[in-house]
């Protein structure tokens, strides 16, 4: 999620200021909050084509819409680029994907309810404009020309360099949708924990939210093809970050990773100046190439941190980041899954003991595997889905422990159902919409945009 740039605070004297900042994420558990990302597809209802900024029923328009809700504009230039309101936003994404960056709440029923207003306001003005939101994890049925590309000046930056480091990172940018959800932790060595445990776990989040096996109106061949296309868009600042898993993890490792991840920008005086490739050690020195003389500020390291797109991502939280975009239960079952993993003690220590003898390159292959197989993927003789099961009954008895009633139910373990209900099949989403493709829909996709239709 990005709204405008933060270049902003006092300049940078040391890397040490930067790891004071990450350490300043550190909260007690009872300050301990969740936030959940959704992207979805906006698409017209008449063609069921992607919509382009300008026009009756493009983007701008609805933005436009969504401000009578409450919801404040947020502008570069002339174009609103974001709405923001009570601690929560909506974005944009390169290709007009819609974001709801949900606001830290204290409950996965709050954050249900924040998913059901927000998707009800949309599909009010949508339906004024003519406009429908897909929950899917890669456009179904657009060319990556075809997609016409959000005004925000990052993002030319970023179009222009992602094809020298990989070839799917437009594709990324233009054709994939996401789920996420933002959690908090107590010390540096909690936040280790939560950031191995996050990582190891990742391709069970994956397979499980596989949703993404179409390419331009056919099958692709993978069941997570949004996870794939992170496997080819830089190498530099995506991956399972091996070293995460070694001694001396902390606070001041993750900066220095950090600042070895090349540079996309520098925003000053409401401009991008692009610094594609330049090292950030550089603009702490003043001797940035594209900006000389000019020291970094605290606000050019937190964007910098927002160009970077490991697994999970460390900012002043962790974000979990392996799940495909997919219809409104398994947004709520999401931040489900990893509160109960996380936000109790003993399932977080269950979860440890499952994964701590997983080695790195065993991580890495079994996320490879289940981009294409999902739960079928193998692992220490049994599948994806066997590893799925455990992770599931942990991370339900965290829920139950945490005992967070909400409307009708004495806790949050409902959220989980959906999940439950895919681990037993041993089958993806996307597994369920291949069936579908070969039977009911008659080989064809367009089905998908009333089916998968928030």
């Amino acid at each position: 999620m990005t709204t405008s740039p933060s270049a902003t605070g006092s300049e940078i004297e040391s890397k040490a200021d930067l790891v004071q900042y990450l350490e300043a994420g550190c909260k007690p558990v009872a300050d301990w909050r969740i936030g959940t990302e959704h992207e979805k597809f906006a698409f017209r209802l008449a063609d069921r084509k992607p919509l382009p900024y300008d026009g009756p029923a493009g983007i701008r328009a609805l933005l436009e819409g969504l401000q009578a809700y409450g919801w404040a504009p947020v502008r570069e230039g002339d174009n609103i680029i974001a709405l923001t309101q009570d601690g929560a936003s909506v974005t944009l994404e390169p290709g007009g994907q819609l974001e709801l960056s949900g606001a830290p709440l204290q409950t996965i029923h709050q954050t249900c309810d924040e998913v059901n207003t927000h998707l009800a306001q949309v599909k009010e003005v949508g339906d004024r404009l003519g406009v429908g939101m897909l929950g899917l994890g890669f456009h179904p049925t657009e060319r990556r020309a075809d997609i016409p590309w959000m005004p925000k000046g990052r993002y030319g930056i970023m179009r222009a360099y992602m094809p020298t480091r990989g070839d799917l990172g437009l594709d990324m940018m233009l054709r994939s949708c996401t789920i996420q959800v933002n959690l908090d932790f107590a010390s540096e060595s909690d936040m280790v924990t939560k950031l191995r445990i996050g990582l190891a776990l990742q391709p069970v989040a994956t397979a499980l939210f596989a949703n993404s096996p179409f390419t331009e109106g056919r099958p692709n061949g993978w069941l997570s093809y949004r996870s794939h296309l992170w496997t080819d868009t830089d190498p530099d600042r995506t991956g399972m970050l091996p070293f995460v898993f070694e001694d001396g993890m902390g606070f001041e490792r993750y900066v220095d990773y950090a600042l070895d991840v090349p540079m996309y920008f520098v925003y000053r005086d409401g401009r991008y100046i692009d610094a594609a490739g330049q090292s950030f050690r550089d603009l702490m020195a003043g001797r940035l190439p594209a900006l000389p003389g000019e020291r970094a500020r605290l606000g050019d390291f937190i964007d910098h941190m927002t160009t970077i797109f490991p697994e999970v991502r460390l900012k002043h939280f962790l974000e979990m980041r392996g799940a495909d975009g997919g219809p409104w239960a398994r947004i709520c079952a999401l931040p489900a899954l990893w509160v109960g993993l996380l936000y109790d003690a003993g399932a977080q220590d269950a979860a440890w003991d499952l994964v701590k003898d997983i080695g790195v390159e065993e991580m890495a292959e079994l996320r490879r595997a289940v981009t294409r197989q999902a739960l079928a993927a193998p692992f220490r003789g049994g599948t994806a889905g066997d590893l799925a099961g455990r992770v599931l009954e942990i991370a339900r008895e965290g829920l139950r422990r945490r005992g967070r009633a909400g409307h009708s139910d004495p806790d949050e373990t409902g959220y989980l159902d959906t999940l439950d209900e895919i681990a037993a099949t041993g089958r993806s989403p996307a597994e369920g919409l291949l069936d579908a493709f070969a039977g009911r829909w008659g080989g064809r996709v367009d089905p998908v945009f009333e089916e998968l239709a928030f």
